[in-house]
């Protein structure tokens, strides 16, 4: 790591302090401005919970890793932990029954050729240093997507339903039918991709950007690997939403009590 990169956010106790009020401010903010969507959902306790589970999984992450670039199964083991955790995530997101497990199929469509052509074509090396951040961005833009994307057409079904059933009734096929309703809404999931896509470099400076040129690259090497980002960021994307509706669309993947007869 360069002397700019230790210099940009010292790891110190006036951060410690700075982050502990940060998160009592998101917290707070939600709290009082009643930002729980219900009873049961208590976002102010969640924001705190996620801030802490953060720092102690970021903590974790810092030992493990070191292991994990440098040893094949360690690598293999942590790419699998990432997996998993996302498919739990997202699954969890979208419904309590046994489907939650099928949200794998979308996540791994899109990542797992993703990564599998970078690695034949020699573009990534198979070595963790360079593996595990890719395959962790690609990882988390198809969570995000799939979650968004789920909770939209699984809602709108559900507001929507007399008109499915009406569909239906004029000869529409069940999975045509709901195909019709969820997907132009499950299609603002991809909205967040293509913002950040359209405004990168004149709004936002990403992290791979910024990590590559306080890693030492040139602006040029850290343009291009952001480039290659975003694009393999939005096809990954693309493909977790189109198979997130298609699994609702057929019924595949639902919420309890809506399982087709």
């Amino acid at each position: 790591m360069t002397l700019s990169a230790r210099s940009l956010l010292p790891v110190n106790l006036t951060l410690g302090v700075l982050l502990t009020v940060l998160l009592a401010v998101a917290a707070g903010v939600a709290y009082w401005s009643g930002l729980s969507p219900s009873p049961s959902a208590n976002r102010p306790r969640e924001i705190v919970v996620a801030g802490v589970r953060a720092a102690a999984q970021l903590a974790a992450v810092s030992l493990v890793i070191t292991w994990a670039v440098h040893n094949v199964v360690g690598l293999a083991a942590f790419l699998v932990v990432m997996f998993g955790v996302a498919v739990r995530t997202a699954g969890r997101r979208l419904t309590t029954n046994r489907t939650w497990w099928l949200t794998a199929t979308p996540i791994a469509a899109g990542v797992v050729p993703t990564v599998a052509a970078l690695l034949l074509t020699g573009l990534v090396p198979a070595k963790g240093l360079a593996l595990i951040p890719i395959s962790g961005i690609l990882i988390g833009g198809a969570l995000t997507v799939t979650v968004l994307a789920g909770r939209r057409a699984l809602d709108e079904l559900e507001l929507r339903r007399g008109e499915v059933e009406a569909a239906m009734a004029l000869g529409f096929l069940d999975r045509d039918a709901r195909m019709e309703i969820a997907r132009p809404v499950a299609s603002d999931a991809l909205l967040p991709g293509l913002d950040q896509t359209r405004t990168v470099g004149l709004v936002t400076l990403p992290g791979a950007f910024v990590g590559m040129l306080l890693g030492g690259a040139s602006p040029l090497m850290a343009g291009a690997v952001q480039l290659f980002v975003l694009i393999a960021l939005m096809a990954v994307q693309a493909i977790a939403v189109a198979v997130t509706v298609e699994l609702i669309a057929r019924h595949r993947l639902f919420r309890p009590g809506r399982r087709a007869a």
